[in-house]
């Protein structure tokens, strides 16, 4: 199987993120590529104390293996010890101002071996949004682009793939959402090989156009201590989620891959409190009841 196309349009990909992302904020990311030894590498480009964002990371990564991790073959047990080859773009970013969402992007391509059969591949991916102060327009706005971007898949790949996110993006100790959802999706093999591609380069394609208007919305916001202690609060949800149930943060974990690159999706300032509930009324309060369910937006 010939994954050439797969990884030139990952790495294209990471290069047009990365230069809309460095134009957003002023300032260049930094690049830091490495090799993994058991097969593979990847780059990861980065930005800490940015103008706009306080941490983000946009990661490809390439890599094989000769048995797939138990993350990656949970829900496909008949796949267990294969081989396998992985690659993907995933990207979080952490704005630094507590009105800017934070934003989660992940396109991915596995591919499954036994000697004597065919290789069984499969796409995944999707993004979604975590704001901490919550606007309707925003959330229409990232919801909408996410349907414009599997539209030409099939009427009902919008709602199944959101219905994904939402249950997906779930902390169940919590009985909460991350935030306020976009679409997710895995295991695609269907209905072939460039149909699967193309939808899972239309949601990758999309990304930029779903998330910058609401940057340049957000970014001239004026904040104070009070905000950006709940936003920091917020951001504890964030990384429990991404390292009790996230499948991208296990899968590189399990399979030997760069620590650095896989917890760059960690914000760089976080807080817990005990009991902490929002003074009722309040716009704290509002992102719970309002924008923490899931509805549909568009």
């Amino acid at each position: 199987m010939d994954t050439r196309p797969v990884r030139d349009y990952f790495t294209a990909l990471q290069a047009r993120i990365v230069a809309s992302l460095e134009s957003l904020d002023g300032s260049a990311f930094t690049t830091d590529h490495w090799q993994r030894s058991e097969g593979g590498g990847g780059a990861t480009c980065y930005i800490e104390e940015g103008k706009l964002f306080e941490r983000g990371g946009v990661s490809f990564s390439h890599v094989s293996g000769r048995s797939l991790p138990p993350s990656a073959s949970a829900s496909r047990p008949q796949l267990a010890g294969r081989s396998f080859e992985a690659m993907g773009v995933s990207l979080v970013l952490h704005p630094r101002n507590p009105h800017c969402p934070t934003v989660h992007l992940n396109v991915r391509f596995f591919s499954a071996s036994k000697p004597g059969e065919p290789p069984v591949w499969w796409f995944g991916g999707g993004m979604d949004l975590t704001p901490y102060y919550g606007y309707a327009e925003d959330a229409k706005h990232f919801h909408s682009t996410c349907r414009r971007a599997l539209e030409p898949f099939g009427a009902e790949r919008h709602a199944h793939y959101k219905k994904w996110c939402d249950e997906y993006f779930f902390l169940k100790h919590r009985n909460e959402a991350r935030g306020i959802g976009g679409i997710f999706f895995d295991d695609l093999a269907e209905p072939d090989f460039p149909t699967a591609f193309a939808l899972t380069r239309s949601v990758g394609d999309h990304f930029i156009t779903a998330y910058s208007p609401i940057l340049e919305r957000r970014r001239g916001l004026p904040w104070n201590a009070a905000e950006r202690a709940f936003q920091c609060y917020r951001r504890g949800r964030y990384v429990e989620f991404n390292l009790v149930y996230d499948r991208g943060t296990l899968f590189g974990l399990q399979s030997g891959g760069r620590t650095e690159s896989i917890l760059m999706s960690l914000p760089p300032e976080v807080t817990w409190r005990y009991g902490w509930t929002p003074t009722p009324g309040s716009p704290e309060a509002k992102l719970y009841s309002d924008f923490l369910k899931p509805r549909d937006w568009v």
